[in-house]
């Protein structure tokens, strides 16, 4: 984040402290991500997980935030410790005393200390908060100290009895931005918007599909995004009804329609837009059909995005759009009621019409909370995106076969209603048929 280092104290505090007012007298223990081996002795580029992030700002490997809660209130960061040499060939670590200083944490140790010091910050605890099930190994470890503590119980030293997952704690945290975090998304936003605008005007018949990957990297790289919050989706044709498509290596054929589901990490958090558009060419008749209907369930599912709105609301809003210009198109039969319950609209919709964004690219937190939808507030930030997919079928008109189209922006719900972060993305037909012309 681009804060001075004062700022960036109170910034990390600040959100521990919340998290500790939240939860009961105890410990909190919380990993990073690890490293992931790529292959040989190659490593995968490092990502730090969200949630330490989120609390810590730290972003260096093998690295432990534990918190204790309660009378005894204090936070240490466990991390790797100043190696000069290390730092020849890997680069700056900050140690525990320049991470201490950093990021504002009351102690700091060694992380080759972790698995001897904490039985002794486990004991005569009442709750341990931390990831369950995560992965057998953080598991094992947490099992190990536990095991230990226990270990001493004819000493009068007592272990944890309750076991909570921490993350649903932080995941309610993380679903409100603050100022800090709006800005740094509405900034990722504007770098996507105007990476999927090159690609439009670059996007040409003869050209591959990784060809057109390779423009949004440029656009990403060159505003400081150095990389895509998830694998880059360019599908040309029929490659655009496969909803998750990654092989990115097909042609590219004039009248064809390109959806691009691209979005950069920024800062460490996302963006994710999607547009879909004719290659060197404007929209034919049914390709026209379908985007236009697209575009209208998605203006309509926006427009529902406002707080106190229950989050299914705009996804119903959208489907029911989609629904009834399906049954128009005669690609559906029958009333809106009678196709949204017999479900033949999901041979075309079959999908969502959105969710959260954040951190991750579909960010932390619930849906529903004790049966009941969660209510939309100020600060939270969700995709729409409403889709259709045509693939060949009997009961399908052939001009409509290898119609993909999904239209995605990232939207802020504000305290009178909505901000679309993504706006200066190309939408309407007219728009977007003038960035493929490259005006």
């Amino acid at each position: 984040m681009n804060l001075e280092a004062p700022a960036l104290l109170k910034h990390w505090r600040k959100r521990r402290a919340q998290l500790a007012a939240n939860l009961d007298a105890g410990v909190v223990v919380l990993p990073t991500a690890p490293e992931r081996r790529r292959n040989a002795n190659n490593l995968y580029d490092y990502r730090w997980d969200s949630a330490f992030y989120y609390l810590t700002g730290f972003r260096e490997p093998e690295a432990v935030l534990v918190m204790l809660v309660g009378e005894d209130a204090r936070s240490i960061l466990f991390c790797r410790e100043k190696d000069v040499e290390r730092e020849t060939w890997d680069g700056f670590r900050f140690g525990p005393d320049g991470a201490r200083e950093a990021f504002g944490f009351d102690e700091a140790y060694p992380y080759s200390e972790l698995d001897a010091r904490m039985p002794e910050l486990l004991a005569n605890q009442e709750v341990l908060d931390t990831p369950i099930g995560l992965d057998r190994e953080w598991d094992q470890r947490v099992a190990g100290w536990l095991n230990a503590v226990r270990a001493k119980v004819r000493t009068g030293v007592t272990a944890p009895t309750q076991l909570r997952d921490v993350r649903a704690d932080i995941s309610d945290m993380c679903l409100v931005k603050d100022e800090t975090e709006i800005a740094i998304m509405r900034r990722a936003a504007e770098i996507s918007s105007a990476a999927h605008r090159r690609a439009m005007a670059m996007a040409t018949p003869g050209m591959r599909e990784y060809q057109v990957e390779a423009e949004l990297m440029h656009e990403f790289l060159r505003e400081g995004a150095r990389a895509p919050a998830y694998g880059s989706i360019v599908a040309a044709g029929a490659n655009a009804c496969v909803l998750h498509y990654r092989q990115n290596d097909a042609e590219l054929k004039r009248g064809d329609l390109l959806l691009i589901d691209a979005g950069c990490e920024l800062d460490s958090y996302a963006s994710d837009i999607t547009r879909a558009f004719p290659i060197g060419a404007r929209f034919s008749g049914p390709q026209l059909d379908i985007y236009e209907l697209v575009l209208e369930a998605q203006e309509a599912a926006i427009k529902a995005v406002r707080p106190n709105a229950a989050f299914v609301d705009y996804h119903d809003v959208a489907t029911r759009v989609l629904v009834q210009g399906l049954i128009d198109l005669e690609l559906c039969k029958g009333s809106v009621d009678s196709v949204l319950e017999d479900n033949s609209y999901k041979q075309f919709y079959m999908h969502r019409a959105g969710h959260w964004l954040g951190l991750d690219v579909q960010d932390a937190g619930d849906y529903m909370q004790k049966g009941k939808w969660r209510k939309l507030k100020p600060g939270m930030t969700l995709t729409v995106e409403p889709g259709l997919y045509v693939r060949p079928a009997k009961n399908v008109p052939e001009h409509f076969w290898n119609i993909g189209v999904r239209i995605e922006d990232d939207v802020l719900v504000t305290p009178k209603g909505r901000e679309v972060l993504s706006a200066a993305c190309p939408k309407s037909v007219k728009d977007v048929e003038a960035a493929v012309a490259g005006s």
